[in-house]
């Protein structure tokens, strides 16, 4: 047994002891930025198809404080109509999603027309299939660049969501790390942590690889591997959400941390595992 004196173990134990409250502090620290949190439609996207209007109301209830979009149903070419509902919400439009086509010549021009009247400040491609093609992913990492030189002077960005296909390799390095070294850092990397964790990396180190550069995010609650004791609702799946917001909050510059909520357990509905996911991680987070 190790020989330590009464006065070795008690400046020891004050040694820890302040550790442990500098890192509780900078803990705390971290959580008191309180990122705003929004949900990517998609997650109730059978209700947006039924009732849009309903479904926006149902969300905002839950106490999201933004939308990410996939679609505007009843509002497409409608802009002024959907900021006022939004405003009658008490929500934002925290970012969209949309087609790689959208932030090209003209069509880029009608989108940022759309987009402004919304107030929507991120532009986000979920997918294309160009991202991991050896011979076109170069080009297509030229296109959100050309496409930053018109939204940058309007406080706008577009970027790219990942899903697993990004984390191939191309020769020594990733398709998502060439597109982070090819693009302006302006250009959003929307991590989608579920996705980055079901690829057996590490979202968190992620983040701190590319800092500032996580402006919106996804937390995709996600079961790794065959575990019978997860679920697919934050708080309860695979991913150590605690680190994730911490990163977020501390080397992403994160302005929206937005909950996608892909899978249903226990045969619950869309909105109600919405609901559940945005409890859990409210609790996490404080």
């Amino acid at each position: 047994m190790l020989n330590v004196s009464r006065r070795q173990f008690v400046k020891q134990s004050a040694l820890a002891a302040a550790a442990m409250s500098l890192g509780a502090r900078a803990w705390s620290a971290s959580f008191s930025k309180k990122i705003p949190l929004s949900v990517q439609l998609y997650s109730v996207r059978g209700d947006c198809s039924k009732d849009f209007d309903a479904a926006l109301a149902q969300v905002a209830k839950m106490g999201f404080q933004g939308m990410e979009f996939a679609g505007y149903h009843t509002y497409a070419g409608k802009p002024k109509e959907l900021r006022k509902k939004l405003d009658d919400l008490g929500v934002k439009a925290a970012a969209t999603h949309i087609g790689t086509g959208s932030l090209r010549g003209e069509e880029l021009k009608k989108t940022i027309e759309f987009h402004q009247a919304i107030g929507c400040k991120y532009l986000i491609v979920p997918g294309d299939g160009d991202f991991t093609h050896p011979e076109k992913s170069k080009a297509m990492a030229d296109t959100f660049n050309l496409a930053m030189e018109s939204l940058k002077p309007l406080g706008m960005a577009c970027g790219y969501h990942n899903h697993e296909a990004e984390f191939k390799k191309d020769g020594d390095k990733t398709f998502w790390d060439l597109f982070a070294e090819r693009t302006v850092k302006e250009v959003v990397l929307q991590q989608d942590c579920g996705w980055t964790a079901h690829a057996g990396l590490s979202p968190v180190e992620l983040i701190k690889r590319y800092p500032g550069r996580t402006k919106t995010t996804h937390f995709k609650p996600t079961v790794v591997g065959d575990n019978k004791d997860k679920k697919p609702i934050i708080g309860e799946d695979s991913v150590d959400w605690a680190s994730v917001y911490a990163a977020c909050c501390d080397f992403g510059g994160t302005e929206w941390v937005t909950i996608e909520q892909e899978y249903y357990p226990d045969g619950k509905s869309p909105m109600e595992c919405t609901a559940l996911s945005l409890a859990g991680l409210k609790k996490i987070i404080g």
